[in-house]
């Protein structure tokens, strides 16, 4: 197995008082109606009621939808081994780039060519059709893709999707389409699922955008017989699938729906006060049209280096260096004057972004 670099680093940052480094929500408090639950069981195609509930909420069949306690995370590597026991003849994948690193070493670990599809600053990130056609083979058997896309934000269109799975088609090969930061805004991103039901599968969660992350909660969205085989692989690995979390999530989706999108909406402002920020300061980034993270230039040559060595021990303020979403195949790491910063950590009920917004200004030493 192939251990993510950006994880390692991630939980060896030491506590900082101005954290930059959370791409989803948090502090989301909430009292569960769940009185006289039955401890004892489990399901072997999860909880219907919670099925039927995501159903709705994604437009689809309860039959297309696969959840299970791993979080969005656990489903990508679950779907990624599987796709990949099951073509062993298609034993290639491709993968974006710049793309979440966790998300590249899973595709590594269990498809033995990896090849990558750039997405290029100066075409906004955009998907790049001609250069897919241009990577596919007969061996390819997934591609792997993420929107709206990590780490810039920027959202796929309808048109663009349509034309990855038109190559799809052709070439017989699945997508596996990342969506768990669509959640913040559903209706601006189209899914991969409703272009091809076939061909195309979403992993999601509503736990980021809402402040659920300790749910550890995880939805895919795929043809029938897809999410068959994901069950039974699920209780030839973990067993049936734990109940509990399934009710919470019912529980949350039919009875605290206006809370959690009022959570979700106090960030709205840190955004505006961030983007604020960052013109103020002249500092280059890619627009967000959703979620609560930028893609940002900062005035140095190497983030890494300045993020270790001057940010987090001199003025207490961390983010995520670029460099971990610059992966191309080994562990190396580039240098970047790029950041993810991240709005997730900052509490949206106390005056502290501008505090936040001070530290980092003297870390950066920009007037």
């Amino acid at each position: 197995m192939r251990h993510s670099s950006y994880l390692e680093w991630y939980i060896q940052v030491p506590k900082v008082q101005h954290d930059f480094r959370s791409s989803g929500v948090t502090r989301f408090k909430c009292d569960l109606a769940l009185a006289g639950i039955d401890l004892s069981v489990n399901y072997e195609r999860g909880n219907p009621r919670t099925s039927e509930l995501l159903a709705r909420r994604y437009h689809v069949k309860p039959e297309s939808v696969f959840i299970s306690s791993e979080g969005a995370s656990g489903q990508n590597t679950r779907i990624i081994r599987y796709i990949a026991e099951t073509s062993e003849k298609k034993n290639e994948a491709i993968i974006e780039y710049p793309t979440y690193e966790p998300l590249l070493r899973k595709v590594q670990d269990h498809f033995p060519r990896v090849k990558r599809l750039d997405r290029e600053r100066k075409e906004a990130y955009s998907l790049n059709t001609d250069a897919l056609a241009d990577k596919v083979s007969e061996k390819t058997g997934l591609l792997v893709l993420t929107n709206p896309h990590a780490p810039s934000g920027a959202i796929s269109s309808k048109r663009e999707l349509e034309e990855i799975m038109t190559i799809a088609k052709e070439h017989e090969f699945q997508v596996l389409c990342d969506e768990i930061y669509a959640e913040f805004n559903r209706d601006a991103t189209p899914t991969i699922f409703s272009i091809n039901p076939e061909l195309g599968i979403v992993t999601t969660s509503f736990t980021k955008a809402y402040g659920l992350g300790g749910l550890k909660f995880g939805v895919a969205l795929a043809r029938n017989n897809f999410v068959e085989g994901l069950y039974t692989d699920v209780l030839n690995t973990v067993g049936n699938s734990p109940n509990i979390v399934q009710l919470i999530a019912a529980d949350l989706l039919a009875e605290s729906g206006k809370k959690l999108e009022k959570h979700k909406q106090k960030w709205i402002d840190l955004r505006r006060a961030a983007e604020e920020w960052l013109r103020e300061k002249n500092l280059e980034y890619f627009p967000n049209k959703t979620g609560v993270t930028f893609w940002v230039d900062l005035p140095l040559e190497d983030t890494y280096k300045w993020m270790k060595k001057q940010a987090i021990p001199h003025y207490d303020v961390a983010a995520v260096p670029g460099t971990f979403f610059l992966f191309r195949h080994g562990y190396k790491l580039m240098k970047s004057n790029k950041i993810r910063l991240g709005l997730g950590n900052i509490n949206p009920q106390r005056p502290i972004l501008a505090e936040a917004f001070e530290a980092l200004e003297k870390a950066l030493n920009i007037e």
